[in-house]
């Protein structure tokens, strides 16, 4: 929760809308922040068949994720607030678990990476539901950032799904639970 006095904000948003918007950048810069060092984890972890094509996948994902904290980041300075970037701030304001899988294969971390997706898009869209009637353009930038995790979403999802559309997850809502799914 931002505590620190806005000196400025854009024109035509009151400060109440503005660190209401802040909180809720804040919050997906944490995300990405765990995200984009969770996917560099399983770059450096996966292990097994298919090796290099997942290996060779997640380092683009981790370069557009840094990209999107960076705009986040920007954004939340632009409103007038300070965008918290340490890893402490990370691990004490986040309301999620760190990523639970280390070296393992890539079938497993890629089910592990399907829940943790789930978890950060799911987060993003109620965070664009939420700026909706306060700042269309901070909207605007999540709805560009969920579309790009929505498609790495699919990438990773490509991998676990069979001729009929079923993932090999079934359905596991945990990374541990989705990683034993996936492991057989």
């Amino acid at each position: 929760m931002t505590n620190d006095k806005l000196h400025y904000t854009i024109p035509g948003l009151d400060e109440d809308a503005a660190r209401t918007t802040i909180d809720l950048l804040q919050s997906r810069l944490h995300a990405t922040n765990d995200l984009q060092l969770t996917l560099k984890h399983v770059h450096w972890n996966v292990v097994g068949p298919h090796f290099i094509a997942v290996h060779q996948m997640i380092d683009p994902q981790v370069e557009a994720v840094r990209a999107m904290a960076d705009a986040l980041a920007e954004r939340i300075a632009t409103l007038g607030g300070a965008p918290r970037g340490t890893p402490g701030a990370l691990v004490q304001e986040r309301t999620w678990n760190d990523y639970s899988i280390g070296r393992a294969t890539t079938q497993e971390h890629l089910a592990a990476l399907d829940v943790t997706y789930q978890g950060v898009i799911g987060s993003y869209r109620e965070a664009i539901k939420a700026v909706e009637e306060l700042d269309l353009v901070t909207q605007d930038v999540l709805i560009g950032q969920v579309e790009q995790l929505e498609l790495f979403h699919w990438f990773v999802r490509a991998h676990l799904e069979d001729q009929g559309g079923q993932l090999q997850t079934g359905g596991e809502s945990t990374e541990a639970g989705a990683a034993r799914a996936a492991h057989g």
